[in-house]
């Protein structure tokens, strides 16, 4: 395990767990079903039995309908067997949930009540499953976005329970760099200077204890304190998976899709199903893991440019997605050419270097050591550049078209406040269609 001068990682987030109840009223866990969400739980459990805390601490599961047989049996175990200290929320609601499968959706909804026939399992039979029949979330918005649902049970959740709330996260800084961002963000609110802990509410807090742990430091503590986990993993493992690329999350996602194929492989009645709940995951499933995708090195068709290929590309697209995309990208261009973007020093001095059309446009309003660099046209690709992919590019637009993040995350771009209301109203036009 991560050593620090005087702990390791299992006994610095002993001291984190102590410090939510310590501090903190309302204790609940964001729990996915998978191996990092696991572990927390299975930690906080312990410690709560070990201290004699009487109070039951909240688990939030948000049922995803599309996914792994033994992450459904996981979670009910985990539900099932401490139910006596738990109070539970294992939300299955229609939401919005991200689609990059497809090339015609940019979400797709479980538990859409319009769809049960396609749906990918049954609902669960549980007194403590929360559904449209007994939704008690004043709120929820029907298929309103996962994040949001997400985001607004834990300000739901503080309201409903006296004093201070906090919801450990079971997500680790060397994941991804939003997850990094979560734990490093310097300008967010913390309770008692605790850079772990991240204020998003009067009186509510999200809190991620195992922030510093390793994927090695995760199995260590599996196999130490004998908690129980997913089974998908020891699939997983025999199927030839490395431990970091072994994930549990929705299978139309843009994090999952190159691994989607694994159903067919590992659980053949459910991916059966898998593939005829969503258009175009059949296709995700045979080449995610190729170029068609966006996967790997991906080569230009003779005769285009990227500047011409993206045109190509955007041409084949329905008028909604269409739209979408020239949208991102002409907000990057604007970007781009007319505000400025702050680099790295050793990719200035490279695109100095191989003489690209830039100007410097003053000092940054993030980093005041540091100029905006403008661009005086969008290059077509920028592989020359080795110090960052975050050079803007006709190839990096085209990448996103094809691997159909409709977000264009691969740009830098998250969902917009006016994307999602947007999606609001377009669910409640066609609501009773």
């Amino acid at each position: 395990m991560k050593i620090y001068t005087d702990k390791n990682v299992y006994e610095a987030t002993q001291e984190r767990i102590k410090f939510a109840f310590d501090n903190f009223e309302n204790v609940y866990v964001s729990f996915s079903g998978g191996k990092d969400s696991g572990l927390l739980l299975s930690m906080v459990l312990d410690y709560k039995r070990k201290h004699n805390i009487t109070k039951k601490i909240g688990v939030f599961h948000q049922d995803f309908e599309a996914q792994y047989q033994l992450t459904t049996e996981y979670v009910e175990r985990m539900f099932d067997q401490n139910i006596d200290d738990i109070e539970p929320y294992w939300v299955c609601l229609p939401m919005g949930s991200r689609c990059a499968v497809s090339n015609y959706q940019m979400y797709w909804y479980p538990w859409d009540d319009e769809k049960e026939d396609l749906w990918v399992r049954k609902m669960p039979d549980k007194p403590y499953i929360i559904n449209l029949k007994n939704n008690p979330f004043e709120f929820y918005k029907y298929k309103m976005a996962q994040e949001d649902l997400y985001a607004e049970f834990g300000k739901w959740y503080a309201k409903h329970h006296e004093g201070r709330t906090i919801c450990l996260l079971g997500i680790r800084a060397d994941e991804s760099i939003n997850r990094y961002r979560a734990y490093a963000n310097t300008r967010k609110t913390l309770m008692k200077n605790s850079q772990w802990t991240t204020k998003m509410d009067k009186n509510f807090y999200n809190a991620y204890p195992i922030y510093d742990w390793s994927t090695k430091d995760v199995w260590i503590a599996y196999g130490k304190e004998g908690y129980d986990y997913n089974k998908i993993y020891d699939l997983y493992y025999r199927a030839g998976l490395s431990i970091s690329q072994m994930r549990v999350s929705s299978p139309y996602h843009e994090n999952a899709k190159e691994s989607l194929n694994l159903y067919r492989v590992l659980e053949p009645a459910t991916w059966a199903k898998v593939v005829s709940r969503v258009n175009g995951a059949n296709f995700a499933a045979m080449y995610g893991t190729t170029k068609l995708m966006g996967v790997g090195r991906i080569t230009l068709p003779k005769g285009h440019t990227w500047r011409s290929y993206v045109k190509f590309l955007l041409a084949t697209l329905p008028d909604s997605v269409r739209e979408n995309y020239i949208a991102k990208f002409k907000t990057s261009i604007r970007f781009w050419w007319k505000k400025g973007g702050v680099v790295c020093d050793e990719a200035l001095k490279e695109l100095e270097a191989c003489n690209y059309k830039i100007r410097h446009n003053g000092r940054s309003g993030y980093n005041k050591n540091k100029d905006r660099i403008l661009f005086l046209g969008t290059p077509d690709d920028t592989d020359d550049i080795k110090s960052t992919i975050d050079i803007p590019s006709w190839k990096r637009m085209a990448v996103c078209i094809l691997k159909n993040d409709h977000l264009c995350k691969h740009m830098g771009f998250a969902q917009t406040k006016k994307q999602t209301m947007r999606e609001k109203e377009l669910i409640q036009k066609y609501k009773s269609l």
